[in-house]
């Protein structure tokens, strides 16, 4: 049975599958795919999380000497770390997991203001977000010029989708606390 690992676990031993990269490398990486747009992954974290996946003896590390350079250690995933990765894709893909969002929280609570607050706070809302869709929209068409693969272009075309249905529930709700 495969290892379980974390979704930040899955981000970086996915970058691994392709080949074998050093820390700083996966953190250009990390930003040429756009993965802050869909993972929660830090600068900072890279390096905890390939301890992380060496201890699990899903990578392993080995020092590359560089001509007038500090060696490096590059990271290269094990026949291991290609089997767990596979299955935590499947995980990933097969099952619809809660998503928990602060968005809720504030809903919890919304009592607590009055309803023209609530209205302009929601209005707030749909404005930071159609900032978000513009960038998702510019994000898909680039894609799609670059012909990239459509899994590449779903990282951007399936959040799009969702805030776009999401900002037409907040319309909806502005609407109904209106009308009250």
């Amino acid at each position: 049975m495969a290892e379980q690992i974390s979704d930040l676990e899955a981000a970086i031993l996915g970058l691994l599958y392709e080949e074998p990269q050093y820390g700083y490398q996966l953190e250009k990486t990390i930003e040429g795919w756009g993965m802050r747009n869909w993972t929660q992954i830090g600068f900072s974290s890279i390096y905890y999380i390939l301890k992380k996946l060496e201890k699990k003896e899903l990578v392993k590390a080995k020092l590359e000497q560089m001509e007038g350079k500090p060696a490096r250690k590059v990271f290269t995933i094990t026949t291991m770390g290609r089997e767990t990765m596979k299955e935590k894709i499947k995980d990933l893909l097969s099952w619809n997991k809660k998503l928990i969002s602060p968005f809720d929280l504030g809903l919890a609570y919304m009592n607590y203001l009055k309803p023209s607050e609530v209205v302009e706070c929601l209005e707030n809302y749909k404005e930071s977000a159609s900032g978000r869709i513009r960038f998702l929209e510019s994000s898909v068409k680039t894609q799609k010029e670059l012909k990239s693969p459509p899994h590449m272009v779903a990282l951007f075309s399936r959040p799009l989708k969702q805030l776009k249905n999401d900002v037409e529930w907040v319309e909806e709700f502005i609407t109904e606390i209106k009308s009250e």
